[in-house]
């Protein structure tokens, strides 16, 4: 076509010294793998606009694609969000403490699957059912790799084709779309809704129970509450159910509070251990959010339903790694001690947080943004658990709003926006709070060690806007 008679071609760009400069750099592959990709997005871009990009464009877009190809894309980023368990930023973020436990096992080889006491093959399961069973009371665990898969592999075991009650005002929907309905659906399980959403009593499980049911099915609206006029199903009537219409009750807590401890902040939230003494079948939940550890589904409960379990072809695909299961052992070796837990588990140590402490550390920011030139306030903040977990919660914090002398309202909305967008393209992204024309930064997730760098971040991307 005419419109692509000056585009030139591979061999033309690989001679110019631009190009050969990445040659030099990179290996010729890669380079020849970006020209191509470069210039069959031209290509197309220039058949709906009708011309061709000039040659520095197309030098910049190819240099452009080798750096996103060759730059890591997972990065360390600060929170200052306040939100403690951040789902978008990794959940549980792991103490300096765990890391170099773990460190020292996945070095070189480790005993996942040898039994070293009997030299023979073992099994991975073995590595935390110990630790699992004492701390949360159950016969037996497995542990898979989300608790997207725990339900599946629940469902689909003890349910596929037969129906599994469930009340309405617990169809739930976590962090991105991921639906009960859903699972329940690619399951092959039949959902049979009782009850409504406000309120569901135990009779209404009771008159919905067939010859096809296989299943009752409770799950812990860990982020969203229904207040007012509300009934809710106790577990323990559930559990009683169950028993006398001899039907397996699977409880799924999500958010996966190992126990009760000191941290004020979870007194109301349901714990495993307390759960696994109603008697309930099976239990699950997942292990990076309030548990603290790596992303993994436990399942724990009844010996006589976890031997089925691990018996599944699908347990095979589902299955964790000696990353997970390390990181994992050593987690749960902190509930061991309320006092190490408190101070090795980076989520029980924001959440043991004194209001008092996080604003000397608002003041320390505060301060160190003065030295660098940058007037701020002090407010009260509105932490949260995160993770979908203690919904409604606020916890008390302070923040540290970014002031300045603007000329209107607009125009500090402005600024502020190009400052939260500039934090997170920093070569050390930082995660604020933009709301309502400001900015904020929340000292309960931002541990003191790193106010001073924070400070610094702030100004260099202030700097580099006022330069604009």
């Amino acid at each position: 076509m005419e419109i692509f008679k000056n585009l030139p071609g591979v061999d033309k760009l690989l001679c110019l010294p631009e190009i050969q400069e990445m040659t030099d750099k990179h290996n010729e592959t890669l380079v020849k793998y970006a020209i191509r990709k470069t210039l069959s997005n031209v290509r197309t871009k220039a058949l709906k606009e009708n011309k061709v990009p000039p040659l520095n464009e197309i030098i910049e877009s190819i240099y452009s694609k080798i750096q996103k190809i060759t730059s890591k894309s997972l990065r360390n980023v600060m929170n200052a969000t306040g939100v403690v368990v951040h789902t978008n930023l990794g959940r549980a973020p792991f103490s300096d403490d765990i890391i170099a436990e773990v460190s020292e096992i996945l070095k070189g080889y480790s005993n996942l699957e040898f039994d070293l006491q009997k030299g023979e093959r073992g099994s991975r399961n073995s590595h935390v059912t110990q630790l699992l069973t004492y701390l949360t009371g159950a016969e037996d665990v497995l542990v898979v790799n989300n608790n997207a898969a725990a339900l599946m592999l629940m469902l689909r075991t003890f349910a596929k084709d037969k129906e599994v009650i469930v009340s309405r005002g617990e169809l739930i929907e976590i962090g991105g779309s991921f639906r009960l309905p859903d699972i329940m659906a690619a399951s092959d399980c039949k959902m049979v809704e009782v009850g409504t959403t406000n309120k569901t009593k135990i009779r209404d499980y009771e008159n919905a129970i067939t010859a096809k049911t296989a299943l009752l099915f409770k799950a812990h609206t860990s982020n969203y509450i229904i207040q007012g006029f509300t009934h809710e199903t106790k577990l323990q009537e559930l559990v009683a159910l169950g028993k006398k219409k001899k039907i397996p009750v699977i409880y799924d807590m999500g958010s996966g509070l190992l126990r009760k401890t000191s941290v004020e902040v979870f007194k109301n939230e349901p714990d495993v251990s307390k759960t696994i003494k109603t008697g309930v079948d099976i239990v699950s939940f997942s292990g990076d959010k309030l548990l603290g550890g790596p992303q993994a589904g436990i399942i724990a409960g009844k010996k006589e339903y976890i031997s089925i379990l691990k018996k599944e072809p699908m347990v095979r695909a589902l299955r964790v790694g000696k990353t997970t299961l390390a990181f994992m052992e050593a987690a749960l070796s902190y509930y061991l001690d309320d006092k190490i837990l408190t101070k090795k588990n980076t989520i029980f140590r924001m959440m043991s947080k004194k209001p008092d402490k996080i604003k000397i550390n608002a003041e320390l920011l505060k301060n160190e943004l003065k030295n660098q030139g940058i007037e701020s306030t002090i407010v009260e903040g509105q932490g949260q658990c995160g993770g979908g977990a203690l919904p409604g919660e606020v916890i008390e914090s302070f923040a540290v709003r970014i002031d300045g002398d603007f000329q209107s309202n607009k125009k500090k909305s402005e600024f502020a926006e190009k400052l939260y967008f500039g934090l997170l393209h920093h070569k050390t992204p930082v995660v604020g709070i933009l709301r309502k024309g400001d900015i904020y930064f929340d000292l309960l997730t931002v541990p003191t060690g790193q106010i001073e760098k924070l400070a610094e971040i702030i100004k260099d991307v202030n700097n580099k806007i006022i330069k604009k």
